[in-house]
C-alpha cells in the first residue's frame, strides 16, 4: 500500500487534497496487481486509467493555474512535466491489455511510473511551489552572487561551505551574462555536477550540525534538503543544446534565488535557536 504522509505536503490545501487522491489512486492499482483471485482485470484496470486521466487534467490544472496566480518562476518547468505525464497515461490507455498477463504488466509498469512520480515531482517540484520570494532586491545588484554578510549564519563550517556554493553559482551566473553555445554545454555540465555534488557535502554537513544541537526543526530541514537535490538532478538531465539563452538564465536565476532564500530564511533559524 502507498499512503500520504506529512512529508508529502505542500502546505496549499487544494494541492495536498488532490495529492492525496493520486495516492489513493496508486493503492487501487497495487490492491488490483496483488488480488490474485481476479482472472480478468480490464474493466478495474480501465476504470482506473480513466480516473488517472480525469485527474491530471484536473490537477494539473488547479495546480498552474495557482502557480500562475503567485507568478511562481518554475510554472513553465512544472507544465513541461505536466505534459509528459499526461502523454505517458495516454500511451497506457490505447495499450492492449485484452488478456492477463498484459494487465498484469501494465499493471506493473503503472505502479512504478507513479512510485516515481509521486516522490521526483511533488517532492522535488510541488513542495517548492510558492517558497521562493523574488528576488528583485538581489538580482539588480553588480554582482548577486557575491557572498555578503547577510548570509552570515554565524556557523564557521556552515558559512564557509556557503560562500563555496556562491562561488560555484557565481561561475555558472557569469557564463550566463556571457552568452553561451553549444561548445559551452561541457562547461554548463560540469558546473551543475560540481553543484550537485557539493550541495550534498554541505547538506550532509549541515544536517549533523543540526542533530548535534538537537535542532527541532531538522526533518523540515531535510525535507528541503532533499527537494532541493531532486531539482539539481532534474536539471542535470536538460538538453542545453535545446535550451534559449533566457532559459539558461532562469535555470541559474533558480539556483541563486533558492540558496538565498534558503539560507536567509531557513538556515539563519538554526544557530539562533541556540542564543
Amino acid at each position: 500500500m502507498f499512503y500520504f504522509t506529512p512529508d508529502c505536503l505542500t502546505g496549499i490545501e487544494m494541492l495536498d487534497d488532490e495529492h492525496k487522491n493520486l495516492f489513493d489512486i496508486l493503492s487501487q492499482i497495487d490492491t488490483l496487481l496483488k488480488n490474485d483471485y481476479l482472472t480478468d482485470r480490464y474493466d478495474n484496470l480501465k476504470s482506473l486509467l480513466s480516473q488517472l486521466e480525469q485527474y491530471a487534467d484536473e490537477h494539473f490544472s488547479h495546480e498552474e493555474a495557482y502557480m500562475e496566480s503567485i507568478c511562481d518562476s518554475e510554472l513553465p518547468h512544472q507544465r513541461a512535466q505536466h505534459l509528459f505525464f499526461k502523454d505517458q497515461v495516454s500511451t497506457y490507455l490505447i495499450r492492449n491489455i485484452d488478456d492477463d498477463n498484459e494487465q498484469r504488466r501494465l499493471l506493473i509498469e503503472l505502479t512504478e511510473f507513479l512510485a516515481k512520480w509521486l516522490c521526483r515531482h511533488i517532492i522535488g517540484s510541488d513542495l517548492m511551489i510558492g517558497k521562493l520570494p523574488p528576488l528583485e532586491k538581489w538580482m539588480i545588484r553588480e554582482n548577486p552572487c557575491e557572498f555578503v554578510d547577510d548570509f552570515l549564519v554565524g556557523n564557521a563550517l556552515i558559512d564557509s561551505e556557503h560562500k563555496i556554493l556562491f562561488d560555484i553559482c557565481d561561475r555558472a551566473f557569469n557564463m550566463a551574462k556571457q552568452g553561451v553555445d553549444n561548445t559551452d554545454i561541457p562547461k554548463i555540465m560540469e558546473i551543475l555536477k560540481e553543484l550537485k555534488e557539493y550541495t550534498i557535502t554541505h547538506f550532509n554537513d549541515e544536517e549533523e550540525y543540526m542533530q548535534s544541537i538537537n535542532y527541532s526543526e531538522l526533518r523540515i530541514q531535510q525535507r528541503a534538503h532533499q527537494a532541493f537535490i531532486m531539482k539539481l538532478e532534474q536539471i542535470e538531465q536538460y538538453d542545453f543544446t535545446k535550451k534559449t539563452q533566457e532559459e539558461f538564465e532562469r535555470v541559474i536565476e533558480f539556483l541563486l534565488n533558492w540558496l538565498i532564500n534558503h539560507i536567509l530564511y531557513t538556515d539563519k533559524k538554526i544557530t539562533k535557536s541556540i542564543n
